[in-house]
């Protein structure tokens, strides 16, 4: 695109945090590589703080609600219409389900001539009855506004195909799955040692964790989605088996949201095997004084949690859903339990437990398998092919 005016691209979410957590550095990259990028997403008080850290890039305001608001959406719609007749985007490129909504149809009213949709999980699928007709309608629109269509795993695009939610020849998956993979450099214990002066055996000795103990580590919002209570039940189960079991537990609870049960609430106050971290801005030293990962999620899109372990070297026991069920292939660099089922958690926490060996093994190949499939700039590049590729 040399000697030539840059293409404008526009990325949207639906709130400024889901950029800066979705899409890290990304924007960067594709403003370095010859693209005039611009963000759209809902005013916030992070929102200036997301073009920096984006690399300065051109941000415009236009507030969108979350949840389903008939006439809020209307005017959202109305407003990312003028926006995209004055910017006249070469490509808008959405995430998130109510920006991909509104911005897919804004595009496709204003002539936009490329219309990229990323969808990373389907919450429809855990809704039933009406609700869930409504949601079923909101995605074929998407879709059908989109000139292109990028489920974020193998998986989702099956899912996506079998419930006729998309044409097939409008959908592809970017590299091996993820909207914007990790920054493998970032996710290692080399990088993590180096930036917090800390050893695995120094973090350990800080949480009162013993050279014998195993310690399993969570990290992710503390609510039922997430199978906590799944999981307090069979660290319930695994006191009288295994007295050296210790659960690091890294996320914020969320009262008001999903939430847990109130003993399981109860345990993480009181019992003496569960360490309770709460919101961590660098969760890398948890991984490290750990031993294994446990995810046993209801549902995802494609977590980075999971990639971020097995940077760090950590093999993981995670559910049988989507996302989770692509990273960790069975007995490679984990295991994977049916979710909802706190019996088959507590028999492979068990297994990881009193099979030492084989759990070191996988440890041994946790990291290469996230580098050579989910490093970010595979990722990148990709998604760089694909924006060059358009005409």
């Amino acid at each position: 695109m040399a000697g030539s005016e840059p293409k404008k691209i526009i990325r949207m979410t639906t709130i400024p945090s889901s950029m800066r957590k979705l899409l890290q550095g990304q924007l960067r990259f594709m403003s370095e590589h010859g693209y005039e990028m611009v963000a759209v997403s809902s005013d916030d008080p992070c929102f200036d703080e997301m073009l920096h850290e984006q690399g300065d890039i051109r941000g415009i305001r236009v507030n969108m609600e979350r949840h389903t608001s008939p006439w809020r959406d209307f005017k959202s719609l109305c407003k990312l219409v003028k926006v995209f007749r004055n910017e006249k985007p070469f490509i808008v490129h959405t995430h998130t389900p109510k920006a991909g909504l509104l911005g897919m149809l804004a595009a496709r009213l204003t002539g936009v001539p490329h219309r990229l949709h990323t969808t990373a999980g389907l919450p429809l699928l855990v809704y039933g009855g009406v609700y869930r007709k409504v949601l079923d309608a909101m995605e074929r629109l998407t879709n059908a506004c989109a000139t292109h269509v990028f489920p974020n795993s193998f998986n989702l695009m099956k899912i996506m195909d079998e419930l006729k939610l998309c044409k097939p020849q409008k959908m592809r998956v970017i590299g091996n799955g993820s909207s914007n993979g990790i920054d493998t450099s970032h996710f290692s214990v080399e990088q993590a040692i180096a930036d917090t002066g800390r050893t695995r055996g120094d973090i350990r000795d800080s949480l009162g964790i013993g050279d014998d103990d195993f310690a399993f580590v969570f990290v992710g919002r503390v609510v039922k989605d997430k199978g906590i209570n799944e999981l307090v039940e069979a660290m319930r189960k695994m006191a009288p088996r295994h007295r050296n079991c210790r659960l690091i537990m890294v996320g914020a609870y969320e009262a008001n949201l999903d939430p847990i049960a109130p003993d399981s609430v109860a345990f993480f106050k009181n019992d003496h095997s569960s360490i309770f971290m709460g919101y961590q801005n660098d969760v890398r030293p948890f991984m490290m004084a750990a031993d294994a990962l446990v995810f046993p999620s209801y549902r995802e899109g494609f977590p980075n949690v999971v990639m971020q372990a097995g940077a760090m070297g950590l093999p993981a026991i995670v559910t049988d859903i989507n996302g989770c069920n692509e990273i960790i292939e069975e007995g490679k660099n984990g295991r994977v339990i049916p979710p909802r089922n706190p019996e088959a958690l507590f028999d492979m926490m068990d297994w990881f437990i009193t099979h030492r060996d084989k759990v070191k093994q996988m440890a041994n190949n946790a990291r290469e398998m996230i580098v050579t499939r989910y490093n970010r700039q595979i990722i990148w590049n990709d998604i760089l092919d694909i924006y060059n590729s358009l005409q």
